[in-house]
């Protein structure tokens, strides 16, 4: 029963003289939490929406003014929060069980009285630099970040901790810059330094970090997560993919840090750069870290369509951390993106050549000498320019061809019984019936004077908006003159003109072999193709022309990519036969072959990448229906949301406009997405603890001066360069407080998101092998290079569905740091799924970190644990097992062993060298003598201890 809204003019008290109401800080976190549900950008029960301002002022579904601007008493909002009849009241009883607080309804009153000033979420506001506060304790900050740090602390009446000791910073900074911990190397060369001079050794220490080449293996962890970087393609199969260049490459770019604008433009656009480096084609992999479903009769289509989606969702989260996903099936129930924005956005990436195929079409060659990857760029360029010039300079030719004769066919047959060939009476062929993979159409007609013959592939709709449709491609035309005496004489065609080349087949190879015309795997609209004749001739009295049309291409693994719909004309014309027959068509083709064969003779790996499909393959980008592909609305172009800066130019935007917005001023979200991304590493918290969503349903900033502080000198003092920007963090007074706390800061800064203490969080799933590895003495620095394959406990794999093995590893591939490791999305390497890293099916912005005994089963028990506590234990050097103990505490951790620890660990030893000495087969497990093993079982257990695990 529908509900008739009635204004009653409620009783108001005189407001008192207060601070005014905030639309971001008082009213939006009420009306999201309590109300845009229902009244928001999908569901707008009564016809009430409070996403926007106008919706707010209009009127609802009874027709009452839903706000009243300076008005309670005419505000249908102010009646219904205050209404004590439950069919009445907002929010409705039975969804809302607390009707809102009473502080909540007068700050909603108020908010009216006031005029219902709106405003814009916080983030979708410019970032500001905030005004230095004054401060109490105005000697403590080193940087700017501090001084916004304390003003918070100041106002919660929290003080910092004291400077944390030497070794406590050295082994937090050196673990946060490089994943490693530091050696007791490093240690006794800082200790000296630190004592004469603090700040120039911390700095010192700070740019030796920074130089590292193991800095860029640490930090491309975090950016692998979101770039969904996996060895494996996903899904049920799961097959292997060589993509690990792009890995490399993401490496080598933060060591030589490069700014994030041009790492940002690369990834997302680097096929398109007018002057692309050495490395730029296999930086846009990343947008080619999608899954691809190679399983037996799914659609390709619908999976092209998925990996399109996903890098809409991917490059929102990664680089805005908003939800845009929301808006593929509606407008964003909580921020103000409408539907369409989804689709304008979207369009951006449904150009891209790649189709869901198996082969992964379209690829780059990651060359194996770095210095020949210019050469190998320039000259996938040249072939493909080429390739499309050869084309070009035919095809004027071809639409210019006259005196067109449609086919009237004599007879037309399908090769296969169950399928069957028509001719409509406007001349198109109909193809029916059930046509398999290797079909060959068969059409006699009258023969005539033939230069060129004319192949339309149509499709069954004439409803654009019904495009596309299932894939059509030719693979084999073949052309027979049959004399009245049964003689046959083939017509010998020399190429083949497409209205444009797109995808992974060479029309020409219709005619050379190994190619085919038409669009696969969807047809997207009608596609014409010449096929001309090596010579034009006239044809004896009564003889007739045999047209065979093969087939031998399969959609989905299981459907033929057969024509349904078609027509061919003849035409007499030689202009093109004379053409493709010159010496210099000829010289053209030969060209593109050297092209090839050289290119071909360069040593790489082939690895997917992104690949625009030329102008005149453009995809039409259309609105879904309720984000479902087979109901399709209007057309759309290309379009960045008017909301978060938009971008006008001439001419149709691409994925370079695309990279150059997000990382320019007009884009409020993603310096402070990336600042806050960066604090979070070494905080373990970001200053919006939703590191993934910046919108209205994620949370708060703790403090959003210092994040707007931080997105500044990000982006405009460091001008988006990450090293020196991690230097300001980790050289900082906020950074340099011991983790030691208090009760009071404990109860008001639970989660330290306020930084009143120094950080202390779980080491990362990497960062536990790569320390464990360290410590054994058994890392290899090796960098770069196909993945490799660590032990892992048996039968992990009897799971994987592709039947695939796990071949460990040897020699010092075996021991290399656990960013090499290879990552199969179906069954990820078991430790560090443990520790919580993601399986990269899609793109993760947070590891939530967790403490479970699941973890303590790893690192007890996983062989490749076993191996390195073995290795590690003959490390731990000394005249007793005292000092060996002691020295094991020591390389881990930098710090002295307390007595009452050496003590613990020294009983630990004896009960497991008693046990040891008792099962003397257990004990060889491990070591050769029972002393041994139970010294491997205490490095065991250091390396599983809880100081050992966290920085």
């Amino acid at each position: 029963m529908r509900r008739t809204l009635f204004i009653l003019a409620p009783f108001t008290l005189p407001l008192l003289a207060e601070e005014p109401v905030d639309f971001n800080r008082d009213i939006r976190p009420i009306l999201t939490k309590n109300c845009t549900t229902c009244h928001g950008g999908v569901k707008q029960a009564g016809e009430t929406s409070f996403i926007y301002r106008e919706e707010a002022l209009g009127k609802g579904e009874s027709g009452k003014t839903i706000v009243v601007p300076g008005d309670p008493a005419a505000s249908e909002l102010v009646r219904r929060i205050k209404s004590a009849d439950p069919d009445e009241r907002m929010p409705p009883p039975k969804d809302h069980p607390h009707p809102l607080e009473p502080e909540q309804v007068a700050l909603l009153e108020r908010w009216v009285k006031e005029g219902a000033k709106w405003g814009e979420h916080w983030s979708f506001q410019k970032p500001e630099e905030p005004p230095l506060p004054a401060l109490k304790k105005a000697d403590w900050p080193k940087t700017g970040l501090d001084r916004h740090v304390l003003a918070k602390l100041e106002a919660e009446k929290l003080s910092p901790m004291p400077e944390a000791p030497p070794a406590e910073w050295l082994r937090r900074v050196t673990l946060d810059l490089t994943g490693l911990p530091p050696s007791l190397e490093e240690w006794e060369s800082f200790q000296p330094a630190v004592a004469a001079n603090p700040q120039s050794a911390m700095e010192a220490a700070v740019d030796r970090l920074l130089a590292s080449p193991q800095f860029g293996e640490r930090w491309a962890a975090m950016w692998l997560d979101l770039a969904r970087y996996s060895d494996t393609t996903g899904f049920e199969k799961d097959p292997h993919r060589d993509i690990w260049p792009f890995r490399d490459w993401v490496i080598r770019a933060l060591n030589a840090d490069m700014p994030f604008d041009e790492f940002t433009r690369k990834q997302l656009a680097g096929d398109l750069l007018e002057n692309p480096e050495p490395g730029d084609l296999i930086a846009s992999a990343f947008h080619r870290n999608t899954q691809n479903n190679t399983e037996g009769g799914t659609d390709d289509e619908e999976y092209r369509t998925a990996a399109v989606m996903d890098r809409v969702s991917t490059t929102w989260t990664a680089w805005n951390a908003t939800t845009f996903g929301c808006i593929q099936c509606h407008s964003h129930p909580y921020d103000p993106f409408p539907h369409d924005d989804y689709y304008k956005f979207m369009a951006f990436f449904d150009n891209s050549e790649d189709s869901d195929l198996n082969n992964e079409f379209p690829k780059s060659k990651a060359t194996n000498d770095p210095a020949q990857q210019a050469e190998a760029q320039r000259l996938e360029k040249e072939i493909r320019d080429n390739r499309e010039s050869i084309n070009e300079a035919a095809l004027a030719l071809a639409k210019e061809s006259s005196g067109w004769e449609t086919v009237k066919a004599e007879s037309a047959a399908a090769s296969a019984d169950t399928g069957k060939l028509e001719q409509q009476a406007d001349g198109v062929f109909l193809a029916g019936g059930t046509n398999p993979t290797a079909t060959t159409f068969t059409v006699t007609m009258p023969a005539s004077r033939l230069g060129v013959l004319r192949l339309d592939i149509l499709p069954m709709s004439d409803d654009p908006a019904k495009w596309s449709e299932f894939g059509a491609v030719v693979t084999k035309l073949e052309i027979d003159r049959i004399l009245p005496d049964g003689t046959r004489q083939p017509v010998k065609l020399k190429e083949v003109v497409s209205d444009f080349i797109a995808g992974p087949l060479d029309p020409n190879g219709v005619v050379q072999g190994g190619g085919g015309f038409g669009d696969y795997p969807v047809l997207r609209g009608p596609r014409t193709g010449w096929f001309v004749a090596e010579k034009v001739e006239d044809s004896p009295l009564d003889s007739k022309f045999e047209i065979r049309l093969k087939h031998g291409v399969t959609c989905n693994e299981t459907q033929g990519c057969v024509m349904r719909k078609f027509r061919i004309a003849v035409s007499p014309d030689d202009r093109l036969t004379n053409f493709v027959m010159s010496p210099e068509r000829a010289a053209a083709w030969i060209a593109l072959g050297q092209l090839k064969q050289a290119y071909n003779a360069i040593p790489g790996t082939m690895i997917p990448v992104m690949q625009e499909r030329f102008s005149e393959a453009t995809r039409d980008t259309r609105v879904f229906n309720r984000g479902n592909r087979m109901t399709k609305d209007k057309s759309v172009q290309p379009a960045i949301p008017a909301l978060t800066g938009g971008t006008k130019k001439d001419g149709r935007l691409t994925r370079l406009d695309v990279a150059s917005w997000l990382t320019g001023t007009e884009n409020p979200l993603a310096a402070r997405v990336m600042a806050n991304r960066l604090w979070a590493e070494l905080f373990g918290i970001g200053i919006v603890e939703t590191q993934e969503d910046f919108g209205s349903s994620g949370l708060p900033p703790a403090n959003q001066p210092l994040l707007d502080h931080l997105a500044l000198r990000l982006r405009d003092h460091h001008h988006w360069h990450l090293k020196p920007f991690l230097r300001e963090l980790v050289l900082s007074a906020s950074y340099r407080q011991s983790s030691k706390t208090t009760p009071e800061a404990l109860q008001h800064d639970p989660k330290n998101q306020l930084a009143s203490r120094g950080p202390r969080q779980r080491l990362s799933a990497e960062m536990v092998r790569d320390q464990a590895l360290l410590v054994s003495g058994l890392l290899s620095r090796k960098q770069f290079g196909k993945p490799v394959y660590p032990p892992q406990p048996e039968g992990v794999w009897k799971s994987v569905y592709s039947g695939a093995k796990w071949d460990t590893s040897q020699g010092e591939d075996r021991y290399r740091r656990a960013l090499y490791t290879y990552s199969k999305r179906t069954s990820g390497y078991p430790a560090f799924l443990t520790f919580d890293a993601p399986t990269r099916d899609v793109c993760s912005a947070r590891r939530i970190s967790t403490n479970t005994p699941l973890q303590a089963l790893v690192t007890l028990n996983d062989p490749a644990y076993i191996e390195l506590a073995q290795a590690f234990a003959k490390r731990m050097e000394g005249s007793s097992v005292e000092e060996r103990l002691a020295r094991g505490y020591k390389m881990l951790t930098l710090q002295d062993a307390p007595q009452p620890v050496i003590a613990t660990l020294t009983r630990l030893h004896a009960d497991a060298k008693a046990d040891y000495e008792k099962a003397p087969a257990e004990s060889a497990k491990l070591a050769p003598t029972p002393d041994e093993a139970a010294l491997v079982l205490v490095a065991n257990t250091l390396l599983n201890s809880d100081i050992a695990l966290t920085r």
